[in-house]
């Protein structure tokens, strides 16, 4: 569904197959039998949503996985979750129920909550290999989003609020419902004959999206209601699809990207360039190679931007990385944009014939044949100094300083064991693992982050 075209007239009734059929062949891109995944919080909307999947998947001869967070934020948040596990499994949706373990943040906690849920989804879709993550945004919080954005200063991209299809990385996130109102899906739900739980966090008034909701009245007496808010979004979406496009290219033009997770940009055409283009190009390369969960502040890289072009530019760390000239003065030679060393903390386990996403840039595997556990770790100076010791050919690779620090490494207990992008292991260990680039942000096309207020919720 193009986020530009609505979905037809809006009744107020439930959903029928073939409105819903009709909405899933807009989205397009599913295999001959498509297998779905459906965030499910137990609420009207979210359960709706996974009826309507599973009825229309069924019809495809396919098959759907309820995904149901329980984030332990509440005392009966567990036995709410296996409620609606029950519902579902009597229905004939597979449920599996993703906790959100250990300590959770004094502050910003609705922002951990949906950073927490999106990476639970997203790993157990990739689990599953399924490519397809449904969720049950509706109408009412795609206002409640642009209403939160235009309060943070957003510009297009947050006005655009969320969009249909975001694809990005191994999972495709689409959002079927979003022109609908809320009512319909309570009316999805009853059709069903389907029962649900509230959650009383929508109403406390310490979020800003229950503030919301409770001034609605108020904000739709002065024009702003939900369907003008949601046509606001539209038309930002489509304006930031064509920044979009614009961008891409310039990319192609100016950027070659390399599989140790850095690139090189000639800066020369993103100067040539619109200046909002050339700002959208950074703020992507950026935003592709930092591994952060957020791209950098606008002020931050309109300044990057400003030395660059100023010709004077010595080098910067922002975003996650290191920015650094390269051959001469950066009006003739190119910039060198890397994973800053310091940043890169993860150790993630990974078992032999598993997977982890590490430092939210690389998929690394581990052959069957490895024989043991060991921690994915960035390579580092101390582990540096040990492949070049490792044979004479070793120190020449021509890497940038910062890429090599932060490349994957494989420490087990006798220390570095392999390391994937430099054909190294230690004698005895087996070379059988792979680490594929896998950026959380890709370098171009339509994928826009959406874990928090600031730049959207999932």
């Amino acid at each position: 569904m193009n986020a530009s075209d609505p979905a037809g007239p809006i009744s107020a009734g439930p959903i029928s197959a073939n409105e819903f059929a009709a909405r899933m062949d807009r989205l397009g891109g599913f295999e001959t039998r498509p297998r779905v995944a459906v965030g499910v919080s137990g609420g009207a909307d979210s359960l709706g949503l996974a009826l309507l999947v599973q009825r229309w998947a069924a019809e495809r001869g396919g098959a759907v996985l309820a995904l149901i967070v329980d984030h332990g934020l509440r005392a009966e948040s567990a036995a709410e979750a296996e409620r609606v596990g029950g519902w579902l499994q009597a229905r004939g949706v597979v449920p599996a129920v993703l906790r959100w373990d250990g300590e959770k943040p004094a502050t910003g906690i609705q922002e951990a909550a949906r950073a927490a849920r999106h990476r639970l989804l997203a790993e157990r879709c990739r689990e599953e290999g399924i490519l397809h993550l449904a969720l049950a945004h509706h109408r009412d919080d795609q206002a409640e989003t642009v209403l939160l954005r235009f309060a943070r200063g957003s510009g297009i991209d947050g006005l655009a609020g969320m969009a249909p299809v975001r694809a990005g990385g191994a999972v495709r996130v689409i959002r079927p419902l979003l022109d609908l109102p809320h009512e319909r899906l309570v009316a999805t739900c009853r059709a069903f004959g389907q029962e649900w739980v509230e959650d009383p966090s929508n109403r406390n008034p310490r979020f800003a999206r229950a503030r919301l909701r409770a001034a609605g009245d108020t904000l739709a007496a002065e024009g702003l209601d939900a369907p003008r808010l949601a046509d606001l979004a539209r038309r930002a979406a489509r304006a930031r699809n064509a920044l979009e496009a614009g961008t891409a290219a310039l990319l192609a033009e100016a950027v070659e990207v390399f599989p140790e997770g850095w690139l090189r940009l000639d800066p020369r055409p993103l100067l040539a360039a619109p200046e909002e283009l050339g700002l959208r190009a950074l703020v992507r390369c950026i935003a592709a190679t930092g591994g952060a969960a957020y791209p950098p502040k606008d002020e931050a890289v309109e300044r990057l931007f400003a030395e660059i072009a100023g010709g004077t530019f010595r080098g910067r760390t922002l975003g996650g990385c290191r920015i650094v000239p390269r051959k001469g003065a950066v009006g003739q030679g190119h910039l060198v944009i890397a994973r800053e060393p310091a940043g890169v903390t993860e150790r993630l386990g990974l078992t032999s014939g598993g997977e982890v996403w590490w430092d939210r840039r690389f998929a690394v595997r581990l052959g069957a044949d490895a024989g043991g556990a060991v921690t994915v770790a960035k390579l580092g100076r101390e582990g540096w100094q040990m492949v070049r010791s490792s044979g004479p050919d070793s120190g020449r690779i021509g890497l940038p300083e910062p890429v090599r620090e932060t490349l994957p490494a494989l420490w087990d207990g006798n220390g570095l064991a392999a390391v994937p992008h430099l054909g190294f292991s230690r004698p005895g260990f087996p070379l059988s693992a792979v680490a594929l680039h896998a950026p959380g942000v890709v370098l171009a096309g339509p994928a826009f982050p959406v874990v928090s207020d600031r730049v959207g919720i999932i």
